[in-house]
């Protein structure tokens, strides 16, 4: 019977990639045709008749009638439908909200999850994602087991009579349909605790009595049940094959998973195991990793989300152009602006992506508009973070848990240059050596990091401390951000997480610069 239901389920699904091939085939087709469908459903709501929708009628109309927003422009329309108010950014009234702190500042954000989302973005491109994977694993079993999904900490409240806001994991669980609810554990009831250490340990001795076939959760906290169902277990060999044998397929997504690359291969030894990217957020479900042997992911064209990108030279301009999926370049960092079928519009969600081709269009994450560091004109970006990051972990087999880094500025005489706070699961025996390597791999990545370290120019070498066991997950959880949704910042441009984690940890390991 199980095997049947995999042979069904697995059918069913590759019928889906008539839709991707589609839109690979025709990408800019499919994008205006999209954008078209939006105005033309929105042109009666507030927004619409305020903006002129049912005078737009080309791209270049839509630029022109429509600024870009971000999340505190566009809140005053959001608090709006929160409060009931029917037909205001998109038709009908929106009762479900994706509570999300972003990575930018300390508050809540609640972004608009209308049922035509869920739906044609964030379950289809769900959908689509796994008949990608079985197209090309023919001789998958995916079905025969249940998939883990390590969602947010958060319950599902009620911010009013009209309204219900969670994580965006818990909206969608929440809202899922029967079938894929039969197909995931933990248990609802558990996966929608809200005390994030509490569920750790439910959700551990709950899932290791099931026949795990796939994993669904950001690395982070997906290492911590990991390691949490190993301390129930006694499983000293650390090998997540005991446990759960025909455990196949990993999709992770919210950090970059190259820290944690080598200590999940250790831990799954097996050369059927595959892993996957995704970039799923609140906003939207964007892209995917459609083929295992490229680290690239597939943007999704014709999924409710009409995509423009902004260069990043032209970032906080007052009127930056934009470029649209024919005018985009290979390998030049943009800002993702997006218009969707949740009644968000031209809105700046925050996250920096390169094209690494164009035919089909796939894309790699590199940073986020506000996370980088800036001070001494070196342009250093997340992606160049992690790959260096994930060099020297490969070069010292260091295990790298959690990072940050931030300027340290000019004083008096003395030059400038970055502080890094590293927490290891595996430290490198050399912890000078890893420095080294990852300020070498930043120069050759990043030239200009490379000038102006250029004989201590303007950058000395990176002051680097190594962090105690622990200290992220208790500085987060004194933030209240403890959980699946909530990511350590990475980059700052200011001094303010490094300065509040080293106030927790007086009695630090030497550094050294």
């Amino acid at each position: 019977m199980i095997l049947f239901v995999h042979k069904v389920a697995s059918w069913i699904l590759k019928r889906r990639m008539d839709h991707v091939q589609e839109f690979c085939q025709n990408p800019v087709a499919a994008q205006e045709a999209l954008l078209k469908q939006l105005i033309s459903r929105a042109k009666d709501t507030e927004w619409g008749r305020h903006h002129g929708y049912g005078d737009i009628e080309t791209i270049e109309d839509f630029r022109k009638s429509v600024p870009i927003s971000n999340y505190e422009t566009l809140y005053p329309w959001i608090e709006r439908c929160i409060k009931g108010e029917s037909d205001m950014l998109w038709p009908g009234t929106i009762s479900w909200f994706s509570k999300s702190s972003g990575t930018t500042n300390d508050k809540s954000k609640y972004i608009p999850v209308t049922p035509e989302a869920l739906d044609a973005c964030h379950y289809a491109a769900g959908q689509d994602m796994i008949a990608m994977y079985l197209e090309h694993k023919p001789d998958s079993r995916l079905f025969t087991g249940k998939t883990l999904s390590i969602g947010g900490s958060h319950n599902i409240h009620k911010l009013n009579h009209y309204a219900r806001y969670g994580d965006v994991s818990a909206v969608l669980l929440e809202n899922l349909p029967t079938f894929y609810e039969l197909m995931r554990t933990p248990s609802k009831s558990v996966a929608l605790m809200e005390h994030w250490e509490e569920k750790i340990e439910a959700m551990a001795r709950e899932v290791i009595q099931e026949d795990v076939t796939s994993m669904v959760g950001v690395p982070t906290w997906t290492m911590v049940l990991i390691n949490k169902m190993f301390e129930i277990t006694g499983n000293k060999d650390r090998n997540l094959l005991d446990i759960w044998p025909n455990l196949e397929l990993y999709v992770h997504g919210g950090v970059s998973f190259e820290p944690y690359r080598a200590e999940f291969q250790r831990i799954i030894p097996s050369s059927r195991m595959t892993y996957l990217d995704c970039y799923n957020a609140s906003e939207g479900f964007f892209a995917v990793q459609d083929d295992p042997s490229n680290p690239a992911m597939l943007l999704l064209l014709d999924y409710g989300v009409y995509y423009e990108f902004l260069p990043m030279e032209h970032y906080g301009e007052e009127n930056p152009p934009t470029h649209t999926l024919a005018q985009v370049e290979v390998g030049r960092n943009y800002a993702v602006v997006i218009s969707t079928n949740a009644g968000l519009w031209r809105y700046l969600i925050g996250d920096t992506i390169q094209f690494t081709e164009t035919s089909p269009y796939r894309i790699r994450i590199t940073g986020r508009t506000r996370h980088f560091i800036n001070a001494f004109g070196e342009e250093l970006m997340v992606d160049n973070a992690e790959r260096a990051i994930a060099e020297a972990c490969a070069q010292t087999q260091a295990q790298v848990s959690n990072y940050t880094a931030a300027p340290i500025y000019f004083e008096g005489s003395n030059k400038g240059g970055h502080e890094w706070l590293v927490e290891f699961t595996q430290p490198p025996a050399d912890v000078q050596e890893f420095a080294t390597i990852m300020d070498l791999t930043l120069q050759r990545l990043n030239s200009d990091y490379e000038a102006k370290r250029r004989s201590d120019l303007a950058l000395l070498f990176p002051t680097f401390r190594v962090m105690p066991a622990g200290t992220f997950h208790h500085w987060m959880k004194l933030r209240g951000k403890l959980g699946g949704q909530h990511k350590v910042p990475r980059l700052a441009n200011n001094r303010e997480y490094v300065e509040s984690i080293l106030n927790l940890t007086k009695d630090m390991p030497s550094s050294f610069s």
